[in-house]
């Protein structure tokens, strides 16, 4: 209860300074960041972008031994098609440039990560759904 109050709180201070697709985007990662953590998940990294600042991952954790890539995708509401298909080729792409940067950066082997999608529906109460392995890894390293 305290948490859902202190997320409003926030949540009405992010609009006056933002857009409010800006303010529905930190409000799903920040549902999805506390989703995952009850969920086993270790939360290493939040909005973690590159050095050269053209890509971002919303949320980098582990899962066990597996270190985790996860975009969050949030709507007001589920009318105009599930947030997961939002993902496009460039986002993918920006994704595969994070993973192998940051596995690099932290000596992870290719075969201990995954790319999971996390979507967040403003509704009321808000529907989370994680998607495990959304994008699979050995197809994609091949290409990249």
């Amino acid at each position: 209860m305290i948490l859902s109050f202190c997320d409003w709180l926030r949540d009405i201070a992010r609009r006056r300074k933002w857009t409010p697709a800006q303010a529905l985007g930190r409000r799903g990662e920040d549902l999805a960041h506390r989703y995952l953590r009850r969920r086993g998940f270790t939360i290493v990294a939040r909005n973690y972008r590159l050095p050269s600042g053209d890509a971002e991952a919303d949320l980098i954790a582990w899962e066990a031994e597996t270190l985790v890539f996860v975009e969050v995708k949030s709507r007001e509401t589920a009318d105009f098609g599930p947030p997961e298909r939002a993902i496009g080729e460039e986002k993918r792409k920006h994704l595969l440039r994070i993973a192998r940067e940051y596995t690099r950066k932290t000596e992870t082997p290719w075969d201990r990560i995954r790319f999971d999608v996390v979507t967040v529906v403003m509704t009321r109460p808000p529907v989370i759904e994680l998607y495990r392995d959304a994008l699979p890894t050995k197809a994609r390293r091949a290409s990249a």
